[in-house]
């Protein structure tokens, strides 16, 4: 059985899913432009790194790498650098549109 400390990260997982909910449906309320574009790639970041979390935890608690099972090791790790850079991306390149719209260029 697993310490009540460690079940703390579940809870992070639904306040993720929430968080991506909201990031589409303001992206859809904003109707495209800068600020719509740049808040749909933040939700796209955003799902990616649900991914991951999901995958960090069905690792915790299972033991199962779903990565390394499906891609194998090297190419299991490959995919998670991938994620990585792909949620960071995202959000950056969200952020830097948010920011070109915010100051008007």
């Amino acid at each position: 059985m697993h310490q009540p400390h460690t079940m703390f990260g579940l809870l992070e997982l639904p306040f993720l899913f929430i968080a991506v909910f909201f990031a589409f449906r303001v992206a859809t309320k904003l109707k495209g432009g800068a600020f719509g574009t740049g808040m749909q790639l933040l939700a796209w970041g955003f799902v990616v790194m649900a991914v991951g979390h999901l995958h960090m935890q069905i690792q915790h608690y299972t033991g199962v790498n779903l990565f390394g099972s499906l891609f194998g090791e090297s190419g299991g790790n490959l995919i998670w650098v991938l994620a990585l850079a792909i949620t960071w991306a995202l959000s950056a390149y969200g952020f830097q549109q948010i920011y070109k719209a915010a100051k008007g260029g």
